[in-house]
């Protein structure tokens, strides 16, 4: 029931927008405004759009080192992000399987992390039980919204000077808003920001961003379709607790130092499975995330089954994600498949309401990202 739903501080502004409302991961969101997914997905790719995101998760890691204790519960290394910084990572279980994917920040004597809203709870309670003697403060007074586009950083210059950032850079702005915490990030492969707001003033902060004429409120049907093109993992579909990272190719966010030979060399939940497939990942048996284009104009969507050959009874994969992609025109997907299968240029076959559809290995992303390096 909708009533039982959880609501951002920005909920009275979407229905003033007409959005249309669904239920995602216990809250009341908006999927599309009335522009619709494509025009939205389009006009966040032309100009800007603004996300609420204020269902995910906001914490401050305090206390001596709060860098070295998370490093005990994620395989990347924090201890060597530079302040003013951050890092993408992930939670591993002891089978090396990835609980849940975060954005690290480091500022001068502490961490902000950014938590997945599915996995919020179980996030708090695992960092609360695994981050001894560091302390974890869950911020419950801050609203979340992500500003994406080509035109985010003409737009979030009219009201605080974060031009001279960088790509994964973060910082502290003092604003007619109050306090604004700002990283220059997002999920679209978009060169944007993501803004944690005071959440009496992020209806006053969202509106006078959308009153600027290169800004539209955008939903969860468009961010998932811009994530989809940026060949951006959406978790519980993409990557889960059975999925490692080699098997999802997110061995790029695995830093050396934290690998075999490494100054801190594991230390993390699964690092005897993960470490050795790190050094050497090339069972051809072994599943990989990849990229996927179908023949034809019929989206493969999650769970369609995947076969080596067109007649073949047995499926070799599974679709994780997929949609129509309107930047490049075509439909997309990303999916799970054998390593051996894994080369762009290698046919497969979908099975889509009882047929069978050719479709083509690809690299990821489907579309470059624009992100300000």
């Amino acid at each position: 029931m909708a009533e039982d739903l959880l609501k951002t501080p920005l909920h009275g502004l979407h229905l003033e927008l007409g959005a249309r409302m669904v239920p995602f991961a216990g809250y009341e969101m908006p999927v599309q405004y009335a522009m619709g997914v494509m025009k939205e997905h389009l006009h966040t790719r032309a100009a800007a759009g603004l996300f609420d995101v204020s269902h995910m998760g906001q914490v401050l890691l305090t206390g001596a080192d709060p860098a070295e204790d998370l490093e005990r519960l994620v395989p990347q290394s924090i201890t060597g992000l530079k302040p003013n910084r951050q890092r993408y990572a992930f939670f591993t279980n002891e089978n090396g399987g990835i609980e849940d994917d975060i954005m690290v920040a480091r500022r001068e004597d502490h961490l902000f992390v950014v938590v997945n809203a599915a996995c919020k709870a179980a996030d708090i309670a695992l960092m609360r039980a695994g981050l001894q003697p560091s302390e974890l403060v869950e911020i419950t007074d801050r609203a979340l919204l992500a500003l994406q586009g080509p035109s985010a950083e003409a737009a979030l210059s009219r009201i605080v000077p974060v031009a001279p950032m960088a790509f994964m850079e973060v910082g502290i702005f003092p604003s007619d808003f109050g306090e604004l915490w700002i990283s220059r990030s997002g999920y679209t492969g978009e060169d944007g920001f993501e803004i944690s707001v005071p959440a009496d003033h992020a209806e006053g902060f969202a509106r006078a961003l959308l009153d600027m004429e290169e800004v539209a409120p955008i939903g969860l049907g468009a961010r998932d379709s811009l994530r989809l093109e940026a060949g951006l993992c959406l978790y519980g579909n993409d990557i889960d607790t059975t999925t490692d990272p080699v098997q999802a190719s997110l061995t790029w966010a695995i830093q050396k130092t934290r690998r075999a030979g490494g100054a801190h060399e594991g230390g993390f939940p699964g690092d005897s499975i993960l470490l050795p497939k790190l050094s050497d990942p090339d069972d051809p048996e072994d599943r990989r995330r990849v990229g996927i284009r179908p023949e034809g104009r019929a989206p493969m969507r999650e769970h369609v089954q995947l076969f080596e050959n067109e007649k073949d009874e047995t499926p070799v994969g599974v679709v994780s994600s997929g949609a129509f992609g309107p930047t490049v025109g075509h439909p997309i997907s990303m999916g799970y498949v054998p390593a051996r299968l894994s080369a762009p240029g290698t046919r497969i076959w979908g099975e889509v309401r009882g047929k069978r559809m050719a479709a083509e290995i690809v690299s990821l992303p489907f579309r470059p990202s624009t992100y300000k390096r």
